[in-house]
């Protein structure tokens, strides 16, 4: 499928694969696991090409970052995800000791059928790959919609998909926002989308008219905590590197540092320091990733021109000589941002660029609170020990993970999942979670018994089953009451 194609187009394509599924009924372990090792082989056997086209669509985005977050950063979580294929396809066995009797119950893992696939721009192969992989392991069709700002990229997976792929397995959507609207309409079985939260609602509302189930996994602002127990110079040290991966264009970015209010000075300082170190030029440099495009590099602009209008107090870490911003190469100097309020809209809005914002606290419970009266966001970071307040935090607030003492720790494990909650999305992936969302799981029950057991609720009913009724209902009443209490008889 092309740049600009027609929704019919599209159903045709979806059509094909659907047959297709139903043609050659589920595919068994050793088929999902090539279709896997297809889908690697082609990140694999192109990975210099791909780090080209994103640096291409970027500008400026050092190939080393790309092949590293890009292409090894989803390696683990593919490893273990194909490894555990065969064991993850087992149907589990329920009521076993009823099987003795004639009654035998177990839950069936079945794929869904055709799974559409919405990628971001900010990791154009890997969020694509990832949801891919685990729609494989379960046994379905995939139909992936690459985005259009990435462009030459989209275009390259395109291109390159037919030599690994026929496309009733994987076919690959390039186009704009049009083509992208055509496709969230379509009557998939499942999509799964990455990108913002405003975009992912209107995906949610395209879906919903097909009642087709929908994974989002979104953003949001994700802030850091440092505790007084931390190591206050590491602590900005790694946050500083955290905040400017991919230049900041990372949904799982610090957004904002909470910092103990008699240490914000010196934790400006060590972040300042570690920026520097990082980057002694930033025009020229071609490590320093470029926001994607004009339209992101004005909208950072605009977040830290109104907080400066509206007494923030704004630093850029620019080296000597260098002038910045840059709208030739669309790069932005690494930004501190301080004293702000909740009239900026710096405050409100993710940022995803390369700027951080420092606030002070007194207390910890101040900060829950603060956290607790927002959005939840997709990750929420803490820096110091592993103590009863750290444990508070957690257990206090809401994110779709936490992360502590390290950028991104939480997605280190490649068995637990990633998704957000609430306004940074729904649903998850990686590992089995990735397997569950797109399976699902059948019950099957069968009876050998001589007499049926859900027929006794057909008439007439016979004075035996009113009784057994009663007496079963009676009893069910005292249990409960037994486990209220006398204090809970009459609460309501």
């Amino acid at each position: 499928m092309g740049d600009g194609a027609e929704p019919a187009a599209l159903r045709v394509v979806l059509d094909r694969q659907r047959q297709a599924f139903l043609a050659d009924g589920f595919p068994g372990a050793a088929l999902r696991r090539n279709r896997i090792d297809r889908l690697v082989a082609l990140v694999l056997d192109n990975a210099d090409a791909f780090a080209d086209a994103m640096a291409a669509d970027y500008g400026t985005r050092a190939k080393a970052g790309s092949l590293f977050t890009e292409v090894l950063g989803m390696m683990s979580v593919i490893e273990h995800t194909r490894s555990h294929v065969p064991q993850w396809m087992k149907s589990t066995t329920a009521m076993r000791a009823a099987r003795v009797l004639g009654l035998r119950a177990e839950v069936v893992p079945s794929p869904l059928g055709v799974v559409g696939v919405i990628g971001p721009w900010n990791f154009p192969l890997n969020l694509v790959v990832l949801p891919a992989t685990a729609a494989f392991a379960a046994g379905n069709r995939v139909m992936v919609k690459m985005s259009e700002v990435t462009a030459q990229t989209a275009a390259l997976m395109k291109a390159l998909t037919p030599e690994y792929f026929d496309e009733t397995e994987l076919a690959v959507v390039t186009g704009g926002p049009e083509v992208a609207a055509a496709f969230s309409g379509l009557p998939f079985d499942h999509l799964f989308f990455t990108g913002s939260p405003a975009v992912g609602a209107k995906v949610a509302e395209a879906a919903g008219r097909s009642l087709v189930p929908v994974t989002l996994e979104l953003g949001g602002k994700n802030p850091v905590v440092v505790s007084r127990a931390a190591n206050l110079t590491r602590a900005a040290a790694r946050i500083a590197q955290g905040r400017m991966i991919n230049g900041g264009q990372v949904c799982v970015s610090p957004d904002y540092v909470f910092v103990p209010d008699d240490r914000v000075d010196d934790f400006v300082d060590a972040a300042r320091n570690t920026l520097r170190s990082m980057f002694g030029s930033i025009v020229s440099n071609g490590d320093y990733c470029s926001s994607v495009n004009e339209a992101n590099f004005d909208r950072v602009l605009a977040l830290i021109g109104d907080a400066k209008e509206k007494g923030a107090m704004v630093e850029a870490v620019a080296p000597p000589g260098e002038v910045l911003p840059n709208r030739c190469t669309r790069k932005i100097a690494p930004t501190i941002v301080r004293d702000v309020d909740d009239r900026m809209r710096i405050t409100t809005e993710e940022i995803f660029g390369p700027v951080l914002v420092v606030r002070a606290y007194s207390s910890v419970r101040d900060v829950v609170d603060h956290l607790n009266g927002r959005a939840a966001p997709l990750v929420a970071y803490w820096f110091g020990p592993d103590d009863d307040e750290f444990r508070a935090f957690v257990r206090d607030t809401r994110s779709g993970g936490v992360a502590r003492n390290d950028f991104a720790a939480q997605m280190i494990p490649s068995a637990v999942p990633f998704g957000g909650v609430g306004t940074s999305g729904s649903g998850a992936y990686h590992g089995k979670a990735g397997f569950d969302t797109f399976s699902h799981y059948r019950s099957v029950v069968g009876t050998d018994l001589p007499f049926s057991i859900t027929g006794r609720a057909a008439p007439p009913f016979t004075r035996s089953m009113r009784s057994g009724t009663e007496l079963t209902l009676w009893l069910a009443r005292r249990r409960n009451r037994r486990r209220l209490g006398p204090d809970h008889a009459g609460a309501s």
